[in-house]
C-alpha cells in the first residue's frame, strides 16, 4: 500500500514563504510525475506546479517566479517553496504522484495567507 503524507502548510502573511513536503511510502517501485494542485473555496482544483522524473518543471501562470517545485528521489519526496505569497494563494494544497504506474494523493495541507 502507498501512502503521501504532506506537511508545511499554515497561516503567513502577504508576501511570506512557505515550504510544502510530500513523501511517499510503501511498496514503490517507480515515480513519475510529482504535481502540486490546489483548491480554494468555491473554486475548482487547478494545477499547480509538476515535475517529471527527469526534473522537468512546468508552473501555472499565477505562480511563475514565485513558486518552486523540486524532488528528493532518494526520499520519494515532492517540495513546494513558495515566495512572495499573496491573499490569492490562499486554497488546501494537495500532492499528487503517479508511482508504480498508478496516481495517488495526498490527504492536503491548508495554506492561509492574510493581507
Amino acid at each position: 500500500q502507498v501512502q503521501l503524507v504532506e506537511s508545511g502548510g499554515g497561516l503567513v502573511q502577504a508576501g511570506g514563504s512557505l515550504r510544502l513536503s510530500c513523501a511517499a511510502s510503501g511498496s514503490i517501485f517507480s515515480i513519475d510525475v510529482m504535481n502540486w494542485y490546489r483548491q480554494a473555496p468555491g473554486k475548482q482544483r487547478e494545477l499547480v506546479a509538476g515535475i517529471t522524473s527527469g526534473g522537468i518543471t512546468n508552473y501555472a501562470d499565477s505562480v511563475k517566479g514565485r513558486f518552486t517545485i523540486s524532488r528528493d528521489n532518494a526520499k520519494n519526496t515532492v517540495y513546494l517553496q513558495m515566495n512572495s505569497l499573496k491573499p490569492e494563494d490562499t486554497a488546501i494544497y494537495y500532492c499528487q504522484q503517479v508511482i508504480n504506474r498508478a496516481s495517488y494523493w495526498g490527504q492536503g495541507t491548508q495554506v492561509t495567507v492574510s493581507s
